[in-house]
């Protein structure tokens, strides 16, 4: 079959789409692979064919704080969920619609793989089931499908009672949700496409024809109202080789405990952050090795001295790292949290942008970790949660029993066979 995909370009959206599109490639089927241009390199060593977005959609948003330098002075919370569902999820919708209606017009495609924050098919889903192919979303965050306490997304907020959070709920529809699905609105009317009635978190589980969730249901919080479409899948498997061994591989030799921390590819523009206390923190103690990855961004961007216990790199290839890791420190990624837990690491997360509040609220829930609930942990919270993990095999125990589950769930050829179903 012909098979295309496309993703948000942000590394955490593409590349477990990518991994999917390897593992079509590998079963003998056609690729066309929609991005920026930037990932056309990532794109075709897959495999796959290479098109490439239009007008702002043809944008590499790795280098993030290049596009929307203001991001760094939004506080967490209504007002980030705002600018990230406004600038960088809805405003390229036309660009990306009109880029996914140029392949299909040159390839006749079998079936649409996505990310779930790819709005560029809404206008789509949105309109004649018989006028598209089948298409398959990947969530990629945590389940966005309401909860029955009506806990607001992205507030991180404990399971209660059904109906709980009523009140919240109430005050965030009038000034998050009904506002933005007239701004979402106001685009889709511009390709003719209906209007989207309900909420976009419930949309972009429900309008797909199928939705898989990246993750096991015992990382995820149990909802009875579950549209059939939805499936957990387990852990996206690794792209391999997407980046070299570094010429310090050779000191990861199980003679010392390894602590990785990581701001993955989005929130890493501070390094102040997360990684600068995390170096300081376990500096004293020879016998840890504090590996850091950079998230694209150069070595030297690390402020301050690098502590003679730290091992850094630009990227690091997580297939290889992961088994060796100890405790996995985080800012709270839900690619790369899933990708730890499937190989029994236990979390240590410390961010509330984005969805992080949400992806370390689930960490601490499943006992595979400890929640920081901050942006900006400090040197002595670091030390203490790190120390607490590494002299707790409770949280390695837990971490552990989960691996087995993702191990029980998809594997890549499972996932193939799925989509295969669909057609």
């Amino acid at each position: 079959m012909r098979v295309l995909i496309s993703s948000v370009p942000l590394m955490g959206h593409l590349n477990p789409i990518l991994s999917i599109g390897r593992g079509l490639v590998n079963r003998g089927h056609e690729v066309i692979g929609l991005s920026a241009r930037s990932f056309q390199q990532r794109v075709e060593a897959i495999g796959a064919t290479f098109r490439a977005f239009e007008g702002n959609a043809n944008r590499d948003l790795s280098n993030f704080v290049q596009y929307f330098p203001e991001i760094s002075s939004i506080p967490p919370g209504v007002e980030t969920n705002k600018f990230y569902f406004e600038r960088v999820f809805a405003d390229p919708m036309l660009a990306q619609y009109a880029s996914v209606c140029k392949v299909l017009d040159e390839f006749p495609v079998d079936l649409i793989v996505s990310d779930n924050l790819f709005f560029g098919l809404l206008p789509l889903l949105l309109g004649a089931r018989k006028k598209r192919p089948p298409i398959a979303y990947f969530g990629i965050t945590f389940l966005l499908w309401h909860r029955a306490d009506e806990a607001p997304c992205n507030m991180a907020l404990p399971l209660a009672a059904p109906g709980h959070y009523n009140e919240l709920a109430a005050e965030v529809k009038a000034t998050f949700d009904d506002p933005y699905r007239t701004y979402l609105n106001n685009i889709l009317a511009k390709t003719c496409s209906s209007p989207l009635n309900d909420s976009i978190f419930d949309s972009v589980v429900h309008l797909p024809d199928l939705h898989l969730q990246t993750t096991v249901p015992q990382f995820e919080y149990p909802r009875s109202d579950m549209p059939d479409s939805v499936r957990f899948i387990g852990a996206i498997p690794i792209v391999p080789k997407q980046a070299p061994l570094p010429d310090w591989a050779g000191d990861l030799d199980g003679s010392k405990k390894v602590v990785l921390v990581s701001q993955g590819t989005l929130s890493n523009f501070d390094f102040t952050q997360l990684i600068r206390p995390t170096l300081d923190a376990l500096a004293d103690d020879p016998s840890l090795l504090v590996v850091v990855t950079a998230g694209g961004r150069s070595v030297d961007d690390v402020p301050g001295s690098i502590p003679s216990n730290a091992r850094i790199a630009s990227y690091l290839p997580f297939e290889w790292l992961l088994p060796r890791v100890d405790v996995f420190v985080t800012n709270g990624g839900y690619g790369s949290v899933n990708q730890a837990l499937s190989y029994g690491v236990p979390i240590v997360g410390a961010g509330n942008s984005e969805d992080k509040a949400e992806v370390n609220a689930r960490v601490a829930w499943a006992g595979v970790g400890i929640d920081l609930q901050t942006n900006t942990p400090t040197v002595m919270a670091l030390r203490d949660a790190v120390r607490k993990i590494l002299s707790d095999a409770r949280y390695r125990a837990k971490a552990r029993e989960l691996a087995l589950e993702y191990r029980r769930h998809a594997s890549n050829g499972d996932v193939v066979q799925i989509l295969e179903s669909m057609i």
